[in-house]
């Protein structure tokens, strides 16, 4: 069972002990009483201050039993409103002759128990529900009643109260309160509690409109959204949403209304879930409209060779980032709210997984994010991701859609819980050769950084990325989709703030700029192969641009050594990585470019510090990666050693970090200073002298200065090291073999490092003419003459100039002298 639900409220739990303590004799006395006034127990709303109502004998208490519609308390406690049937369908047939209204809305003060207004006297259903605007602001002057008429409309009332002595709360000597009307000719609607906004659809020309009035914090409406609907919508009359719970309403409905709900979420986006009951036992449709993207779409579950749920309605959850779409007994579906292109981020569910316990849909309300309402059994219920279920069935699914739904899914909750973490590399670590259409290294940096940066930051959402996929062409088995482009939502108010701002924002963002606006590394790989080939040929660039890409490496290192973590056993840090720090030192650059254009009124401060994080983050993601794998295979050595061969957990760390390698080639990311060195180390205990070898060609293994000369140091100088030896610094770039050359001391460095200073010495002897003949200069020591004609040759030579080497002063014309004998002497194998 992926989604768990917890009971935050329980009427039988919390209230019916109270109540039998309330009236312990009442009980005794009459078990009967009790218990049929304990069946008549049940919810009747919620407030946005959490605050419960019930229909029980205790803010007011009327003298004889009626069908409550509806209930709600202002935010000051001072004033209930109620309305109710006077009579029942029986009751209303006998009184024809005496015309009494069917409902009455009714305001009444709670203290004291005293005044009662009627506010309403109809005869169709009337709904009440106060504006929570001002929570829990003690002696407001003023509150705020809407009522919604089962006549299509929805009127607000204004109604002004006096403190009296001893806290009493009364209305003032006022006739009528002033009222106007918010909306009319509705078909449906839906409150918000939280943010106090009242969504309603009502019928245009041939289709209908979405709209939406947000009310203020002194009541005042305005009405700041519409939005075209394309949905078979019928007339059935009025279907309320989160106005509460009327049990007798719903039971006496022949027809069922269609099934829609609109939720919200913090970062803008605005959806609208649609299914209309079917009897059809081949299949079930519902749709999704994402009015902050700019498309629908509708999907069909097949249910052939399943138990077709007769009778059960769909159910829709607002799970803050999800949109969970359940149908009991069948399919529990997950829409991604921020990202529903393409499917895989949809996590879909069937059997075990899919059930929801204590869920009877015939009940169900979504009043709040991540909270639902059993009206049936009285219970509001929290509901939320079980992070065990979801992890067993990322170990478990066979699919690489339900592999990658799953894995972002366990990402987005991962926050700062450092043990769901280290579950999921772990997971990676064992099924990263399992994942055919997807990298999981790749998803888990980019989706990890994108959770970390984004919920924190404005409009980031929008410019980094959040999947390494540039496209996704797998299906959902049984699941089809259409997905149809919309009018998008027309905001009526400029300038808004919070929700509104965001919601325009992501329509701006599709109206203008459209999906492409994400930062990719087309750029960065471009320039990062440009600065490698002049680093090959010699070719540097200016200095000044080099510096400031260093300089920002520096700070990136200089951030994380300011961050507390603990101890590594990874040896990384440990040394100066030219090439990554470049990559690194790059990667700001670029990034803070493409921040800048898109975050000019950010300003540079913060886009650089935002830039900072974020490669920071993904350096610090990539080492702590490295320190799970290093933790789960027990390779607790810090000191790393070629000596000796790999073990089989060497092994399977070395495998790992060569995906690593590969995820980090393909994103263009920079890797923690060290990680070659590492890697190559793994490499030469694990494999084969011609396997290594071949990693090297390839590209696979990356040799690097402090690599290379670790391994110089710790080898000793067999033959069969030797020849690893040679095959190693042989594979060198030419800088770096160079000076690899002058720190070794081995017979074949002396050999090499003296070419080359006589290739030096003859480059310059053949662009010069010499004016006076060649000075002898006979060696002591040497009856050699062709090597005694050289080496007077390149005295000479000497003479003239400046030594050539400028790494090591030792080398001169006595030093090619002893190199050359010394290797004369190993040919003749004297």
């Amino acid at each position: 069972m992926l989604l768990h639900l917890s009971a935050e409220f329980d009427l039988q739990r919390d209230v019916s002990p109270w109540l039998l303590a309330q009236a312990p004799a009442a009980a005794l006395g009459n078990a009967d009483t009790f218990e049929k006034s304990s069946a008549a127990l049940y919810i009747v709303n919620i407030e946005r201050n959490g605050k419960i109502i019930y229909t029980w004998k205790h803010l007011y208490t009327f003298e004889r039993d009626v069908h409550i519609i509806s209930s709600s308390v202002n935010s000051e406690r001072t004033l209930l409103a109620v309305s109710f049937l006077q009579s029942t369908k029986e009751e209303r047939v006998n009184q024809l002759l005496q015309p009494v209204s069917k409902c009455l809305a009714l305001l009444i003060e709670i203290h004291p128990v005293n005044n009662v207004k009627v506010l309403k006297a109809v005869d169709s259903w009337i709904k009440v529900q106060f504006l929570h605007t001002v929570a829990e602001k003690q002696g407001f002057p003023k509150s705020h009643l809407l009522l919604i008429s089962e006549d299509k409309y929805v009127e607000q009332i204004h109604i002004h109260v006096v403190m009296e002595e001893e806290h009493k709360v009364v209305f003032q000597k006022f006739a009528q309160f002033p009222r106007e009307k918010v909306a009319d000719d509705l078909i449906w609607a839906q409150w918000d509690m939280i943010e106090q906004r009242l969504f309603y659809i009502v019928p245009k020309d041939s289709g209908h409109i979405l709209k939406c009035v947000q009310f203020g914090l002194d009541g005042d409406s305005v009405l700041i959204l519409e939005a075209p609907l394309d949905m078979p919508l019928t007339d059935i009359g009025l279907k309320l949403v989160n106005f509460g719970y009327d049990y007798w309403e719903d039971q006496e409905r022949v027809i069922k209304p269609p099934n829609l709900q609109v939720y919200t979420n913090e970062t803008g986006s605005l959806c609208v879930c649609y299914s209309q009951t079917s009897d059809k036992p081949e299949g079930v449709t519902y749709s999704v409209t994402f009015l902050h993207k700019g498309y629908s779409k509708t999907y069909t579950v097949s249910l052939e060779g399943t138990d077709f749920p007769q009778g059960k309605d769909m159910i829709f959850l607002n799970l803050d980032y999800y949109v969970a779409v359940y149908l009991p007994g069948n399919f529990l579906h997950l829409l991604s709210t921020l990202h529903p292109e393409p499917m895989c981020y949809n996590l879909f569910l069937t059997g075990e997984n899919a059930r929801i316990n204590e869920l009877h849909s015939s009940s169900i309300q979504s009043t709040l994010k991540a909270t639902v309402l059993d009206c049936c059994s009285g219970k509001m219920l929290r509901v939320r991701i079980d992070e065990c279920a979801l992890l067993r069935y990322l170990w478990n699914s066979k699919l690489d859609s339900d592999r990658l739904a799953a894995l972002h899914c366990a990402l987005l909750l991962v926050g700062s819980k450092t043990d769901l973490e280290k579950q999921i590399i772990q997971w990676i670590s064992e099924k990263v050769s399992m994942c055919d259409t997807f990298d999981p290294i790749q998803e888990f940096i980019i989706a990890s950084l994108y959770w970390r940066m984004c919920l924190d930051a404005d409009k980031l959402d929008k410019l980094l990325p959040y999947t390494s996929l540039l496209h996704w062409n797998g299906i959902i088995p049984g699941v089809t989709c259409v997905t149809d482009i919309i009018s998008l939502p027309i905001l009526k108010v400029q300038n808004c703030s919070g929700f509104w701002e965001k919601l325009n924002s992501n329509l701006e963002c599709v109206k203008y700029v459209g999906p492409h606006l994400h930062y990719n590394n087309r750029v960065l790989r471009r320039e990062w192969y440009h600065l490698l080939s002049e680093e090959r040929t010699v070719e540097r660039r200016a200095t000044t641009y080099l510096r400031n890409l260093f300089e920002n490496a520096k700070k990136v290192l200089s951030n994380l050594d300011t961050w507390n973590i603990e101890e590594r056993r990874v040896p990384i840090f440990q040394e100066e990585d030219y090439q990554q720090r470049l990559l690194m030192g790059l990667m700001v650059s670029q990034l803070r470019d493409h921040l800048m254009r898109h975050l000019q009124y950010v300003g540079k401060k913060k886009v650089d510090q935002l830039v900072l994080d974020y490669v920071s983050k993904l350096v610090d993601l990539i080492c702590r990666m490295m320190e799970a794998i290093w933790r789960k295979y027990n390779l607790d050595s810090c000191i790393f050693c070629f000596k000796g061969r790999g073990s089989a957990a060497e092994y399977a760390v070395f495998h790992i970090l060569s995906r690593i390698l590969e995820a980090a080639s393909g994103l263009c990311i920079p890797l923690p200073p060290g990680f070659h060195t590492v890697h190559v180390g793994l490499g030469v205990r694990c494999l084969p002298l011609h396997t290594l070898l071949h990693y090297i060609d390839v590209g696979v293994l990356h040799l690097t200065e402090t690599c290379v000369l670790r391994l110089l140091k710790d080898l000793d100088n067999t033959e069969e090291n030797e020849k690893l030896k040679f095959s190693i610094v042989a594979r060198l770039p030419e800088a770096v073999g160079h000076k690899i050359c002058q720190l070794w001391n081995h017979p074949v460095s002396s050999n090499f490092i003296a070419r080359k200073y006589v290739k030096l010495l003859l480059e310059r002897v053949k662009n010069r003419q010499h004016s006076r003949p060649l000075v002898d200069r006979p060696s002591a020591h040497i009856e050699f003459l062709p090597l005694n004609y050289l080496a007077s040759m390149l005295a000479e030579v000497e003479h003239q100039g400046q030594n050539p080497s400028e790494e090591r002063e030792d080398v001169n014309v006595r030093f090619l002298e002893e190199t050359a004998l010394k290797h004369t002497t190993m040919l003749l194998g004297l």
